[in-house]
């Protein structure tokens, strides 16, 4: 199952079921779980641990060195990916730099051709990453998070659960659960709500979450101030949601475009 051309070095863990294209090279360190294919000249560097049923496209690096400067190889923290992901051609994931965790992926992501995730970023279950969207270090997606291509998501950024950034946006700040973004600095402009029905999400449901936006950003309140009422006026799981999200906020949440699309 490991091509005579591939490069597996002693201390590599690559399992039986396992199968490793040609001129691919799996470093030292590495472990590869049940049922992973990793086609040709792709590396998998020795801090990488992947689950099962993962598949490598052509060219794809994981576990590469962190892009930072104050890199040094004495602060390496592992990179580890869980199961039935996707990455394809060329796609580059750091390994971890700053935090005891290391990078993180979790498992049935879809990365696209030339797609970047920085050291330190933690991604969780059924996010697709379009071709070249790129996250800088420490950046946290929530689950089935959508970004389109060559979008740019500025280093500690959270992108919350459902949510969508449109392609070629810069994101500067949180993008909230449930809503689509858009924008060279990204704005919010909507509901994501092709990806809300996709997922099950009632009409009851999208306008719940739409009232509770507008409260959050049209009333005219301070946030705080809406939050609570929003706590008191529509409880319901999605709402827990979104307040979570904006209350651990850091960098500040993202907000309406002053011309939100109608959805």
């Amino acid at each position: 199952m490991i091509h005579p051309t591939a490069i597996v070095e002693a201390g590599a863990v690559v399992h039986a079921s396992s199968r490793v294209g040609p001129y691919a090279l799996i470093e030292d360190g590495a472990e590869i779980g049940p049922d992973c294919l990793i086609e040709g000249h792709c590396r998998v560097y020795g801090l990488t641990r992947l689950g099962r049923g993962n598949i490598v496209r052509h060219g794809a690096t994981l576990g590469s060195t962190p892009q930072d400067l104050s890199y040094h190889p004495d602060k390496a923290k592992p990179l580890t990916i869980g199961d039935f992901n996707q990455f394809r051609e060329c796609v580059n994931v750091s390994h971890g730099l700053k935090t005891d965790l290391g990078t993180r992926i979790g498992s049935h992501n879809y990365l696209m051709a030339f797609s970047h995730v920085g050291h330190d970023c933690q991604l969780g279950d059924h996010n697709l990453l379009a071709n070249g969207a790129t996250l800088a270090g420490h950046v946290e997606l929530d689950h089935h998070v959508f970004l389109s291509g060559q979008v740019a998501v500025h280093q500690f950024c959270r992108i919350g659960a459902f949510a969508m950034v449109a392609g070629v946006s810069g994101v500067p700040q949180d993008v909230p659960p449930y809503v689509t973004a858009d924008g060279h600095r990204a704005r919010i402009v909507g509901l994501n709500t092709v990806g809300l029905r996709r997922n099950g999400f009632s009409q009851a449901q999208r306008r719940l979450i739409k009232a509770v936006y507008r409260l959050l950003f049209r009333s005219g309140l301070p946030l705080h101030v809406a939050l609570d009422r929003a706590e008191a006026e529509f409880p319901a799981p999605e709402t827990e949601a979104i307040l979570d999200f904006s209350r651990a906020s850091q960098r500040g949440a993202t907000h309406l475009a002053r011309e939100p699309r109608q959805d």
